[in-house]
């Protein structure tokens, strides 16, 4: 048996679920941990549920099987006598490691952020991540209409998604710091403009107010901006919604935003990502071939 610990917030859970089916399509046994870091106080909520997805989930008792983890006296003598055996295995770098896919039985951890684990499965998982009808329950009507709303304006205009992660990426300057900066924000505007004339830009950020003193100072009469509403942080599968209906992006250094770009459907699409994803770690298998690298001084890297 495999069992995939999941973590973090629906991007992330999105790359292990991924990585789930890739495993499944191998004829693996694979169950996700979705116990470890969710009995957290501060865990994300898990959001799967937005695509209908119900998956095996692992007990305790099979995590701590594969972990060596078991709190039974006889279990914290043996390895205090003769060491710990555990299969967990936790993805080597930041980039693509093909150990993932060759260990079995093994308690997986990582992150898992790459195309490269899924690419020749990329059909079923597009099919997986197919929104519910569910999203729409326990709305409001109100809100439910202006979702419905931007849903419409994205299908009839050039529409180009904008996602911009403060909030958290600010608390923790010392990794995401310095990367996707208004100089950043301001050239791939600029060479958007150029690849889709007329576009109408519709703003994703969990800093509204932000948010929307810049896209003031951003639009005009050719270009207007749009910042997204209504949204809240247990209901963000709207915007990833809302984003995944868009025909172009420029994202953020986020797995939601990547996300977003790799569901959207246009044949055309141009994805422009920033030319470093995490500070002091040399993430390369994240971009996909098609992205277009700005860097932090605005500097365009391939067109």
């Amino acid at each position: 048996m495999n069992i995939i610990r999941m973590t973090g917030g629906l991007g992330n859970q999105m790359f292990q679920y991924a990585l789930y089916l890739k495993l499944r399509s191998m004829e693996r046994d694979v169950k996700m941990d979705d116990i470890t870091e969710y009995v957290l106080s501060n865990a994300r909520p898990i959001m799967l549920w937005a695509f209908g997805i119900e998956y095996p989930k692992a007990t305790r008792e099979e995590i701590n099987r594969l972990t060596d983890g078991s709190l039974q006296l006889v279990h914290r003598i043996r390895r205090k006598l003769f060491g710990r055996k555990s299969l967990e295995y936790q993805e080597k770098d930041c980039n693509f490691d093909p150990a993932v896919l060759e260990k079995d039985p093994a308690y997986l951890t990582g992150y898992f952020q790459t195309e490269k684990y899924f690419s020749d499965i990329a059909k079923q998982v597009r099919e997986a991540f197919v929104f519910s009808d569910k999203i729409w329950d326990g709305l409001s009507s109100e809100t439910a209409e202006k979702i419905k709303v931007y849903e419409q304006r994205i299908d009839d205009t050039p529409s180009v998604a904008v996602h911009i992660r403060r909030g958290d990426y600010l608390e923790t300057s010392e990794v995401y710091g310095g990367i996707c900066t208004e100089a950043y924000y301001e050239a791939a505007i600029s060479l958007m403009k150029e690849k889709v004339p007329g576009a109408t830009f519709f703003v994703f950020s969990n800093d509204g107010k932000w948010a929307a003193d810049w896209a003031k100072k951003m639009e005009s009469d050719e270009n207007p901006f749009v910042v997204i509403e209504g949204t809240t942080e247990d209901t963000g599968y709207l915007d990833l919604l809302l984003m995944s209906k868009c025909r172009h992006y420029i994202i953020a250094n986020s797995s939601f935003s990547w996300w977003g770009a790799w569901l959207g459907s246009a044949k055309d699409k141009c994805v422009i990502a920033p030319s470093k994803w995490l500070n002091g770690k040399d993430y390369t298998d994240i971009y996909t071939k098609d992205m277009v690298k700005i860097t932090p001084s605005g500097e365009i890297e391939n067109v």
